[in-house]
Order: C-alpha cells, then structure tokens, then sequence
C-alpha cells in the first residue's frame, strides 16, 4: 500500500502528499474506524500508509510511530521550531521569548531564533540605535552560549534568509513569535512564487476571522515544510507542571544534578547549584528572573484550577 505525508486535516478529511509524487498533488482521504475506538486522531505531519477507495478517494489505514505530537497546535514529528523576534519595531521581548523556549523544550524540539529588521537600527534615532544595537549584541551572545542557534536577518537584500531555509530544509518546521516581526516577508521569501500578504497567510492557514483554525503544512523548494501556526500564540503553562520548569532551562540542567535537595525548585532551597552558577554569572541574570516569574505564574494558576 502507498505510503504518504498528511499536509492538511479538515473538516474530517486527511489530506494526504504520497511518498512517489513529484509534485504537490494530494489525496483526500478519510481515517479508518479502528482510529476512534483506539482514540487516536491522525494529525498533520503523520507518517501514514493509506488505500485508495473506489470514488478516488482514499483511506489512512495506519499511522507510523511519531516523534515528536504537540497538543496545540495539533501537529505531529515537528523536528523544529524557527522563533522569529525583531530587535525593533516592536522591541525584542525576551521575557516572551523565554516563555516560547520553555514550552519549545518541553515539546522536546530543538529550536532556532530568528532575529528580523536589524537593518532598521541604523534607522532609528541616536538616542536609541546604541541601545537598540547593544540588546541585540546581548541577545545574540547569550542564547548563543545556550546552545541555540541565533541568525540575524533583513528584509532587505534578504539577508540572513538562506541561513534560515538551511536550517529548515530537513525537517517539518513551525514559525512562531511576536506579532508584527515580519515572519510573512520570512515566508515569502521561503517560498518562492507564492507571494502572500499576512492576511493571505493567516487565511490559508486557518487563522482568518471566519475560517475554520488548521494547520497546513507548506512544502520547502529544497524539502522540508514550514507550518505557521496559531497554536503558540496562547502559552498558558496548563500542559506544563511545575516540577517540570527548570528542565525546560538548558543551562540550568548541568547544575540541578547537584543541587542538595532533591526537586529543588532553585529559588528557596540551600545548596542549590543553580543559584551558586546564577551569583558566580554562568547563569544569565535575566533568564533566572524569567524562570522565577514563569514558576510563581504557574503555581497561581494550579491554585485557580
């Protein structure tokens, strides 16, 4: 039996991208009964055999093991996720970001930051380029030192793009981020010939006023799908517990290990190695504080639910 890519789930049609197709045609197809009663949904990204069925349609009859499964947006075997943030015009917001990377980790995704409208500093007044300049420096240096990729970019010229689309073109990939950071210029320049304005985007992906909200995956020249998803944009920590935070910090896992106390929440506890690595400066200052915001945010809401 053929096997295929789900790029799109609507309305209960599966729309299925066979292994042996050249080119973007799909296969509608409906998911076997056998799914409901073992209560598993196909989802977009699944790996799937599937059987054509006499009106030309087809049947999903198998789901392959997945890699990675988010809840929202409801996507499967995502390998990474592409955080866009601009250094200005709106200001980065590393509070925001460090909100995404948390639930980026918990996924278990690796992640990439994209750091749009550098061109625009030099635009900006005196008074503020200096400082504008500096916030990107230190954001570049410190999620670098993490361990995550950091790539500057310009709708201008394009600069930085093929950067990113190298780092996309293996894998199904997710855009997310602040609002108004130009991730539509991102994808347009991803997608050569499918020139799409924000709204365009927002309605063929499911995220107008009056559509149905969907994940479609869009397929990358070189390979690799981008999916920009709505899912994101609501991070409310209700899949996350609060033991479970501190793992969701990179840096903060080389020294929990060898905190005194087991399930240290690495705030109250002495003998806590990851204060001891945050006073001797091998923890950034404003990602503790970050971590300390997210903790106190999640225990109000536990005692809300």
């Amino acid at each position: 039996m053929p096997k295929g890519l789900i790029v799109k789930a609507l309305s209960g049609f599966y729309y299925v991208r066979p292994d042996e197709s050249a080119d973007e045609e799909v296969v509608q197809c409906r998911a076997r009964g056998i799914f409901k009663k073992k209560g598993v949904s196909p989802l977009v990204g699944d790996r799937v055999t599937f059987s054509m069925t006499d009106n030309g349609e087809g049947t999903v009859d198998q789901i392959e093991k997945r890699k990675t499964e988010l809840i929202r947006p409801p996507i499967a075997n995502v390998g990474l996720a592409a955080l866009v943030f601009s250094v200005a015009e709106p200001i980065l917001n590393r509070q925001l970001l460090d909100k995404f990377l948390v639930h980026i980790e918990h996924a278990g995704l690796d992640a990439v930051i994209v750091l749009t409208k550098c061109d625009i500093i030099d635009g900006l007044p005196e008074t503020v380029q200096q400082a504008a300049r500096q916030e990107m420096e230190e954001t570049i240096q410190l999620y670098s030192n993490i361990g995550y990729d950091v790539i500057s970019t310009s709708a201008r010229g394009g600069y930085g793009y093929g950067e990113v689309e190298s780092k996309l073109n293996q894998d199904i990939s997710v855009f997310a981020g602040q609002s108004g950071v130009g991730k539509s210029s991102l994808l347009n320049a991803m997608l050569p010939g499918v020139s799409l304005e924000t709204n365009q985007i927002s309605h063929r992906l499911g995220r107008g006023k009056h559509t149905t909200r969907h994940v479609e995956l869009l397929a990358l020249p070189r390979g690799g799908y981008i999916a920009d998803t709505p899912g994101f944009s609501q991070l409310d920590f209700l899949e996350l517990g609060v033991d479970q935070l501190g793992d969701c910090f990179r840096e903060f896992r080389a020294y929990a290990d060898g905190c005194k106390f087991r399930g240290c929440t690495h705030i109250h506890e002495p003998g806590c190695q990851v204060k001891t690595a945050l006073e001797q400066g091998d923890i950034a200052k404003s990602r503790y504080e970050h971590y300390v915001l997210f903790f106190e945010e999640m225990k109000e809401k536990k005692r809300r639910y």
